[in-house]
């Protein structure tokens, strides 16, 4: 074949393609979309994904299927669905755990949270609270702080998971004070563990910890947020107490493997922008503490690229790994 021929039948192909996307994109969807979660059923990613789930199908006029493929803290699904088709019928709520902490601690994950996804938009953020045992006399962060260098060896710390644990190591490099790491099974045994005195002091979500502030077992310092929240208005943020490094929110948004077209992707980044807004999703989710935001691709794109290097510099300083 003559170059100036190969060359024509490459634009020739290039343009079937683009006209075929397009034509693809223009249809959809056409069938039902899964949106796949990588934790169980009935815990916030999968109360996240149902809440939004039965409202696209609404508006989108087809069926959305939610699908629990659980284990190996969301690396299964994630995987999954890096590995699926480009299409827009199989898409992921995917926590921040799953994008950023689990790429950064596993050294052979099968997945690249930005080679192998497209993001279509964020659905919620949601902070850490600070908390302490109410007997403590801590007044503010700079009491506790004070006390955890005066104290090192009172000065520990504990969470159910990563993200509990890159949250405080935040804290830790930002303020210099010492701290060992406790690993409990869930938010719940750490908020338990803070009222009873055997963790001096833990970042936790709001949700499990409300309970125990309510009930006067345990205090609250400050909040990771860069606002106060509307349900806890009279605890500080972090920036406020003078402590602007330890200001971040964690999150949970919507991804789809590498590929999927940009119009379709535009299609579901509208969606959930449009679904976050409605009054009662927002009522349900500020209902499990929880902040509904919507973000375009562009922006989960860029935060999620910020994360991945904040808490990765958290890790090398901190020399965080995963438990044996």
């Amino acid at each position: 074949m003559k170059p100036n021929k190969a060359i024509h039948l490459k634009v020739i192909c290039f343009f079937i393609c683009l006209f075929s996307q397009h034509a693809f994109a223009q249809n959809y969807p056409n069938k039902p979309i899964h949106i796949y979660v990588g934790q169980s059923a009935g815990g916030g990613m999968d109360t996240l994904a149902r809440m939004i789930g039965q409202k696209m199908s609404n508006d989108l006029g087809q069926p959305v299927i939610i699908e629990n493929k659980v284990g190996a803290s969301g690396m299964i699904a994630t995987e999954f669905v890096a590995k699926s088709p480009a299409d827009g019928y199989h898409i992921i709520m995917a926590p921040i755990g799953n994008m950023v902490f689990n790429p950064i601690l596993v050294p052979k994950i099968r997945y690249s949270p930005t080679k192998d996804f497209t993001p279509i938009s964020l659905v919620s953020t949601f902070p850490l609270v600070l908390a302490v045992n109410a007997k403590q006399p801590f007044k503010n962060v700079s009491d506790l702080v004070n006390y955890a260098k005066s104290n090192p060896k009172a000065s520990n710390y504990g969470g159910s998971g990563p993200a509990f644990q890159f949250a405080t190591e935040l804290f830790k490099l930002s303020t210099d004070i010492p701290g060992e790491f406790i690993q409990y099974k869930s938010t719940s045994e750490t908020v338990v563990a803070v009222a009873s005195g055997d963790l001096l002091f833990s970042l936790v979500d709001t949700g499990p910890v409300i309970p125990s502030l309510t009930s006067g077992r345990v205090k609250a310092l400050a909040v990771t947020s860069p606002k106060r929240l509307s349900s806890l208005p009279q605890l500080p943020t972090m920036r406020e107490l003078g402590y602007p490094q330890v200001e971040f929110n964690y999150w949970a948004g919507l991804f789809a493997p590498a590929g999927t077209p940009m119009n379709i992707i535009k299609i579901l980044e509208k969606e959930i922008n449009q679904v976050v807004a409605m009054p009662e999703i927002i009522k349900q989710m500020e209902s499990i503490q929880v902040t509904p935001t919507g973000s375009t691709s562009e922006e989960l794109s860029k935060l999620l690229n910020d994360d991945l290097l904040l808490w990765k510099n958290v890790a090398d300083k901190a020399r965080i790994k995963l438990p044996d």
